[in-house]
């Protein structure tokens, strides 16, 4: 193999990612998997397509090896291959982000919170002494998969059907990250139970990544 022959299959192996990352769905299902496992129901609910399409994208995922899967008795769980898979959304997100100010904008319109959003370090040390209580409003079993420290609990679902909890400190609020609107809905809600509460526009992905950064630049 010469010089050129090697550099065309190198790319031509990279270029089978981006190939699966030219298909939205495929980004937000990987995207979902990173918050937890889910079956190929789960993903087809949460991203809004039918089954029958969600285990064709899943197929395609399983042969680029993005993903992979085990068996829990009647059911096959799906999941990320690998922590890289966690950096290559991410890293997909910023840029998309850095080019295209349309993004920000369909945002703003969708997750509408008058205070800006708190800073990741300044909750977590808010957090850890107890200065605001940090509410996780996944679902429980992404919680349980991998949370933000000194986190509790508390699903969207829970706060919808009326359950009312009065907090004594500040509550600041996060969800899968800034994509998700289940935070500033809880936020919404949590104020008009007379909670002072707050958005925290990243989650275990945005945490994860910059922990990855403190460590690589030590």
């Amino acid at each position: 193999m010469n010089s050129g022959e090697f550099k065309d299959n190198v790319y031509g192996e990279v270029a089978k990612i981006g190939k699966m990352m030219s298909s939205p769905k495929r980004i937000e299902m990987l995207d979902l998997l990173t918050q937890s496992p889910k079956t190929v129901e789960n993903l087809a609910g949460e991203a809004r397509m039918s089954v029958a399409n969600a285990s064709k994208h899943l197929q395609a995922l399983l042969d680029t090896r993005l993903v992979k899967f085990k068996k829990q008795g009647n059911y096959v769980i799906y999941e990320i291959a690998d922590e890289e898979i966690r950096s290559l959304i991410l890293s997909l997100r910023f840029a998309a982000e850095a080019r295209f100010e349309e993004v920000s904008q369909w945002k703003n319109q969708v997750i509408n919170i008058s205070e800006p959003s708190r800073n990741l370090d300044e909750v977590l040390e808010s957090a850890r002494s107890g200065e605001a209580t940090l509410l996780d409003v996944r679902n429980s079993e992404e919680y349980a998969y991998g949370h933000l420290p000194h986190a509790m609990s508390k699903p969207i679902d829970e706060l919808r059907q009326g359950s009312n909890i009065q907090y004594d400190n500040e509550v600041i609020v996060y969800c899968r990250g800034p994509y998700c609107t289940y935070a500033a809905e809880a936020v919404e809600i949590l104020k008009k139970q007379g909670c002072r509460a707050y958005l925290l526009d990243a989650g275990v992905n945005e945490w994860k990544w910059q922990e990855r950064l403190k460590y690589d630049s030590r």
